[in-house]
């Protein structure tokens, strides 16, 4: 069966392959989306990690997903709630660590890209923003997701992208001015 029918919708949901709809799917959006989780978790080991659990995921639910072509959406979805729940145990993890240092990790060749000043400081100051903030944020401009995938994708209104998108730039020109 040809993976192109997989993601616009045209095959019935009782047709679907689990194997080959991940397959499609990891094709075209893995990349994006390590650098997509990597903006949340800032470790690029993690953040593959995390995609990798968000397919595994995927296949263990494909059968319940009715339109394939919503599964980008819901892959998606899965990776931003991995993102949240290990930035929580990241947290605990934080207040338990001991004082010996942690192994440091190679730099990715996606991390070298951010390499002017002024971009790490856009970067610095997205971490900065809250979840939601950040999540409407990175998923409509950097993602390049409509407001409506955006929505769909953190299960909230198109009215809330538009909310949080406009509080998150203007929280991210008063920190990049405080920074001047």
């Amino acid at each position: 069966m040809s993976t192109d029918g997989l993601l616009t919708g045209t095959v019935q949901s009782e047709t679907v392959d689990p194997d080959a709809l991940v397959a499609a799917l990891f094709a075209e959006h893995a990349p994006s989306l390590v650098r997509l989780a990597g903006l949340f978790c800032d470790d690029r080991n993690a953040a593959e990690d995390l995609v990798q659990e968000a397919f595994i995921r995927l296949h263990r639910s494909a059968h319940t997903i009715k339109d394939p072509a919503k599964a980008p959406a819901y892959l998606r979805s899965i990776l931003m709630n991995l993102a949240r729940d290990h930035n929580r145990r990241g947290l605990v993890s934080l207040r338990h660590r001991s004082t010996m240092g942690e192994p440091q990790v190679a730099p990715g060749f996606e991390d070298a890209a951010i390499a002017s000043g002024e971009d790490r400081a856009v970067l610095a100051a997205v971490r900065l923003l809250p979840d939601r903030q950040r999540a409407c944020l990175v998923l409509h401009y950097y993602m390049e997701l409509s407001e409506s995938e955006t929505a769909a994708t953190l299960g909230i209104s198109k009215s809330s992208v538009k909310t949080h998108c406009r509080r998150a730039l203007t929280a991210l020109e008063s920190t990049l001015e405080e920074r001047r």
